[in-house]
């Protein structure tokens, strides 16, 4: 499975509830997609970001569909334009099978 995280800083951080309303947008655009939770900055907890996106793919490929779908090129352009600064990581997450340190099938 791919972790993928995403944090925006905006232009305007009055503008993140409609840019929440964007990415929701994208929950469910393509096979492979298992986890998809954006969260916007929760005022007396920390953050230095604005918006964030954790999303959990099966594998690279579904990340693939996902990063060029056309819905999600289409939300991007108009993120983009929203957004001071954007931050991403992309990571591996053990499955199950390897959870426990063994990762060997009996």
């Amino acid at each position: 499975m791919i972790r993928h995280i995403v944090m925006w800083k905006l232009r305007d951080p009055a503008e993140a509830p409609r840019f929440k309303e964007l990415l929701d947008g994208c929950r469910g655009i393509v096979p492979g997609m298992l986890e998809f939770d954006v969260g916007l900055r929760t005022g007396g907890l920390e953050a230095n970001m604005d918006v964030v996106l954790v999303s959990t793919f099966a594998d690279a490929a579904a990340l693939e569909a996902y990063l060029h779908h056309p819905k999600h090129k289409e939300a991007g352009t108009v993120l983009g334009g929203m957004r001071e600064s954007r931050t991403v990581l992309d990571f591996e997450v053990p499955g199950p099978a390897s959870a426990s340190g063994t990762g060997a099938a009996r």
